[in-house]
C-alpha cells in the first residue's frame, strides 16, 4: 500500500498546528431508535468544517519549499477547496481553486474569504481535473488532489487515528466514500489500531461507483450524480484508493436521497449538531438499519457540516 500507518502518524505530527482534535459525541435518541451504540466523530466542526483540513494541510505541508512560493491549484466543490485555502494561507502563498458552477455558495463564499482566486466549471461538460491541471501547468503551482494522493490520504487517516483512541473497542468504523480518500486513510489507521474492526463504506444511490467498482473488481465510471451529497459527486474511485479500499472494506451500503436529508433532521433537531448531507451519509446507514447483522458498537465520521441555509431549509 502507498500509505502506510506511519505515514498518517507523521502526519497528525506536521498538521498539528492546524487541524484541531473534534469531540466525540453519543446520542440516546440515536441509540434508542437504531438500536445500535454509535459514536460520532464531529469533523463538521473542524477549521473549515471538515476533515479537509487535515489531508490539504498535510500536502501543503509537505510540498518541497523550492516549489512552495509558486502557490497551490486545487479542483473541488467546496470542502477540499475551503480546505487548500485555509491551508495555502497558512504558509502566505497563493491559492486557485478550480469549483463546479452550481457549488454550494456558502462554500463558495467561505473560499473565496480566505483570499483564494476562484475558477467555476461546468462539471456536467468539462473535466475539473483538466481545468485544475491546465491552470497548475500555466501558473508552475502545485495542484493538490482532494483524494488521490498519499498525502491526502495519510491526513485523511488522522481522523480515524483520533477516533479509535476517543472510542475504543468498536466492532465497526462507518465512513461516506466520495474519490475515496477519507475511508482509505481511515481504514488503515483502523485496521492498525483495531485488526478486527469492520470498515464499512456509504454512498448515494445516485453516486455509487465505488459500489459498482468493488463488485465488478475494476474502477467503474458513472455520469455526474445528481446526489443532494454535493461532496460525493465523484464519478470514479481513485487509482490510489481504489486498490486500499479493495484490501480494507469489509461492505459498501447505499442511502437514498430521502433518507440523507432525514438524517440532517434528526442529527439537527434531536442531537443539536448541523451536519451536511454528505457527512450525514454515514449515520444514514446506521439510522435506516443498513448495517450488517452482529454489529452493537459503531464509529460513525460526520465529515463536514458546510451546507447552504436555503437547501437546509427545503428539508
Amino acid at each position: 500500500m502507498p500509505v502506510s500507518f506511519s505515514d498518517i502518524q507523521a502526519a497528525a505530527e506536521r498538521i498539528k498546528s492546524i487541524a484541531q482534535r473534534t469531540p466525540v459525541l453519543t446520542s440516546h435518541s440515536f441509540d434508542r431508535q437504531t438500536g445500535v451504540k454509535t459514536w460520532f466523530k464531529c469533523e463538521n466542526l473542524q477549521k473549515g468544517g471538515a476533515f479537509k483540513i487535515r489531508g490539504a494541510a498535510n500536502f501543503v505541508y509537505s510540498i518541497p519549499k523550492d516549489r512552495l512560493g509558486r502557490g497551490v491549484v486545487a479542483y473541488s466543490s467546496g470542502n477540499h477547496a475551503q480546505a487548500v485555502a485555509i491551508a495555502a494561507q497558512s504558509v502566505g502563498i497563493p491559492a486557485t481553486l478550480v469549483m463546479p458552477e452550481d457549488a454550494p455558495r456558502s462554500k463558495v463564499e467561505a473560499t473565496r474569504a480566505r483570499g483564494a482566486r476562484i475558477i467555476r466549471y461546468d462539471r456536467f461538460t468539462q473535466d475539473r481535473a483538466a481545468v485544475g491541471r491546465q491552470v497548475a501547468e500555466e501558473s508552475g503551482a502545485t495542484l493538490v488532489p482532494p483524494y488521490d494522493h498519499p498525502w491526502t490520504i495519510a491526513g485523511a487517516g488522522t481522523a480515524a487515528m483520533e477516533f479509535m483512541e476517543q472510542a475504543p473497542n468498536l466492532d465497526a468504523l462507518v465512513v461516506c466514500i466520495g474519490g475515496g480518500g477519507l475511508i482509505s486513510g481511515s481504514a488503515i489507521s483502523a485496521h492498525h489500531l483495531n485488526p478486527g474492526i469492520r470498515v464499512i463504506g456509504v454512498e448515494p444511490s445516485d453516486g455509487n461507483d465505488t459500489y459498482l467498482s468493488l463488485a465488478a473488481g475494476e474502477r467503474v465510471e458513472i455520469p455526474p450524480p445528481a446526489t443532494v451529497a454535493d461532496g460525493l459527486r465523484a464519478q470514479i474511485p481513485g487509482e490510489i484508493t481504489f486498490p486500499i479500499m479493495q484490501e480494507h472494506l469489509d461492505q459498501v451500503v447505499l442511502v437514498t436521497d430521502e433518507e440523507i436529508r432525514a438524517t440532517v433532521k434528526f442529527l439537527l433537531t434531536r442531537m443539536k449538531v448541523l451536519v451536511e448531507p454528505s457527512g450525514a451519509v454515514p449515520a444514514a446507514a446506521v439510522l435506516f438499519k443498513k448495517l450488517p447483522p452482529g454489529i452493537e458498537r459503531v464509529g460513525v465520521v460526520l465529515s463536514g457540516g458546510n451546507v447552504d441555509f436555503e437547501l437546509l431549509a427545503s428539508f
